[in-house]
């Protein structure tokens, strides 16, 4: 029984780290990608049965796969217990009790876009295996860290919008309000009349400039190509560099050449 355990965990561990298991990966990718669109798609639909089986589904599969991610750590309730891997836990139970909650505690289910934060691994991948990413990875992670900040307060928006007391109807509506506030536009067809409603207006607006601050950066600033010195381990060089600016070493990065 224990050989048959451990032989399990060994399996279900390597589709997580093998070098050969990366489609598993980037389906695992696709698959929190499918939830995040199905909380935007079903904050347009009438809240019904057929709403709360899909969510209950989603929110069993991915109980599934966090189940067995954590299991296969060598100390999975430290591993659970990390800030991210709770905020993930909840969302997901948010979905998998979507009949139980109904609208109370689902703002919560947003916490799902933070797993997206834990894509060291398919940045990773993409490094490898894209040559675009290569040449621009600060600017796309920029682009995509401001995706998920516009997500996550898209979807808190539309939760508390009876808190704050906005004309909001759907994450359509939210967006556009979260966008006019982040990029300190302020139409003014869309307001919060509570105080908390514009204590969360000046949040988006503090955070969203710097977000647009860090992506203008990444995509002006001169490029810069990684590649990890062997003498003191500078990441970040100019593409024609023979040397390292930091301690001299001479560096080797690789070219391919004149177009």
């Amino acid at each position: 029984m224990t050989v048959a355990r451990h032989g399990w965990r060994v399996r279900v561990r390597r589709l997580y780290v093998a070098p050969e298991a990366k489609a598993f990966r980037y389906g695992l990718l696709l698959l929190d990608a499918a939830s995040l669109v199905w909380i935007v798609v079903a904050s347009f639909l009438p809240l019904g049965w057929g709403v709360h089986v899909v969510d209950m589904v989603f929110g069993a599969v991915l109980l599934t796969e966090f189940i067995a991610r954590h299991a296969v750590r060598d100390r999975p309730w430290r591993s659970a217990a990390n800030p991210l891997e709770i905020a993930d836990l909840v969302a997901i139970l948010t979905l998998l009790l979507s009949p139980l909650l109904v609208h109370m505690l689902a703002f919560l289910r947003v916490l799902r876009a933070l797993r997206l934060f834990h894509s060291g691994r398919v940045a990773a991948a993409l490094r490898q295996d894209w040559e675009g990413f290569r040449r621009n990875e600060d600017a796309v992670m920029a682009a995509f860290q401001l995706a998920v900040f516009l997500f996550v307060m898209t979807g808190t928006v539309f939760e508390l919008r009876h808190l704050m007391q906005l004309d909001v109807r759907n994450y359509g509506d939210a967006l556009y309000f979260t966008v006019t506030a982040l990029t300190t536009t302020g139409f003014g067809d869309i307001v919060p009349r509570t105080t908390a409603g514009r204590l969360l207006a000046v949040f988006i607006m503090l955070a969203g400039v710097t977000l647009f601050l860090r992506l203008a950066q990444a995509l002006f600033r001169p490029r810069k190509v990684r590649h990890p010195c062997p003498g003191c381990g500078l990441q970040r060089h100019e593409p024609d560099a023979v040397h390292c600016k930091s301690c001299g070493t001479l560096i080797n990065i690789p070219d391919e050449g004149a177009a």
